[in-house]
């Protein structure tokens, strides 16, 4: 066994196990976390020994008497006070930060051993990037997943692009605009998960990939069908409403103009319309934007151009903005450091927000042969 801080790893049978190790942050990733996961991934990757890979997050809970450690949130994405910080304070590091964390995503999503993602609990953002490139992805009934960064100022990034365009009709546009938070059966339904397990069946799924009772991509699929939940029906209730009516529409104005239309009728327009309302009018157009563009695109296409993105929203130097001036440092502000949950978007409203506004986002800071993520393939 080995680790860094709040990160634990082990090597057991034919099995490499990564315990996510920081649950009082509720797992999310620093900068160290995405090197050790990196770092580890790699040597498993050329070490014939190792078959398959499992990665779960860790709960505040102690331990048991026989040294169990209990499964805890899997994930709830980047540390955004350190992006808050190292904005504000001019820190390089930021910018190693998302190179780093995407190259983790693009070697996940084309890792050629089987990964298992145990995503118990809290799965958002980062935590989305490390579980979606999974070969199994495993939820249980206290799942709750999410990429709601268009709430801090931001897009869901970390291939969120390339994974929400990839679900059916436009059900990515709604997930990715709205930040909407999915429990387990939902996750499924959407194809953003493979197998939906009772949370007290991660505990024995664990201990037979340490034991080396499950050694194979074979074994691991036959433990999890025998514990998944009847899942194949789609949950109550789903899908909440009529997405494509709505998120099949042009534009965010055309989107919200039809739901606010509808909210006297419909309360899931109304409800959906609010939701809307208060996340960062600028970034709702970046994000649609987004999720349209990626449809066609590889993921490695997809990680670049998230690339960029990420790069303008910290330096947005067409709007002539800089560090916390930014919508993600206002977002990260409101929600995190001051916690008013009173972000002061700039533009205010969807309507006020223009095309010379987001055509820029989409532009690359570097030529392709100095991108950060050249050599992605």
């Amino acid at each position: 066994m080995g680790s860094i801080e709040h990160v634990v790893v082990q090597r057991s049978g034919a099995a490499g196990l990564v315990t996510l190790a920081r649950p009082k942050a509720l797992n999310a990733l620093s900068l160290e976390m995405i090197r050790m996961l990196t770092e580890r991934l790699l040597a498993w990757r050329d070490d014939p020994a190792v078959q398959v890979v499992a990665i779960r997050g860790s709960s505040r809970d102690p331990a048991d008497t026989a040294g169990h450690v209990p499964f805890g949130a899997f994930c709830a994405g980047g540390d955004i006070r350190f992006f808050h910080q190292a904005a504000t304070q001019g820190n390089p590091v930021l910018e190693d930060f998302f190179t780093e964390e995407y190259r983790l995503n693009h070697l996940i999503h084309h890792y050629a051993k089987p990964i298992v993602a145990f995503m118990d609990g809290i799965v958002m953002g980062g935590g989305m990037g490390v579980a979606q490139g999974a070969r199994q992805r495993v939820v249980t009934e206290r799942t709750k997943m999410a990429m709601p960064e268009t709430g801090i100022g931001l897009f869901p990034d970390v291939g969120g692009g390339y994974f929400l365009s990839r679900c059916a009709g436009h059900m990515g546009e709604y997930l990715a605009l709205t930040g909407r938070t999915l429990d387990g059966a939902q996750a499924v339904a959407v194809g953003l998960a493979d197998h939906l397990v009772a949370s007290q069946r991660l505990a024995p799924l664990w201990d037979a990939l340490a034991s080396g009772e499950i050694s194979s991509s074979e074994s691991l699929a036959r433990a999890l069908q025998t514990d998944a939940q009847a899942a194949d029906a789609a949950p109550a209730q789903w899908p909440p409403g009529p997405v494509d009516r709505y998120f099949g529409l042009k534009s965010v104005a055309a989107i919200l103009l039809a739901l606010e239309t509808d909210a006297g009728v419909h309360a899931w327009a109304r409800d959906t319309a609010a939701v809307l309302r208060q996340r960062s009018p600028l970034m709702l157009h970046v994000t649609l934007a987004q999720i349209r563009r990626a449809r066609t695109m590889t993921l490695a296409d997809e990680l670049r151009m998230e690339r960029d993105l990420v790069r303008h929203c910290f330096f947005p130097a067409h709007l002539g903005r800089s560090g916390a001036a930014t919508e993600v440092v206002e977002g990260v502000r409101a929600l995190a450091v001051d916690k008013d949950h009173q972000p002061r978007w700039n533009p205010p409203r969807c309507e006020e927000v223009d095309a010379h506004m987001v055509e820029p986002f989409f532009f690359s800071p570097w030529p392709a042969h100095a991108h950060p993520l050249r050599e992605l393939n």
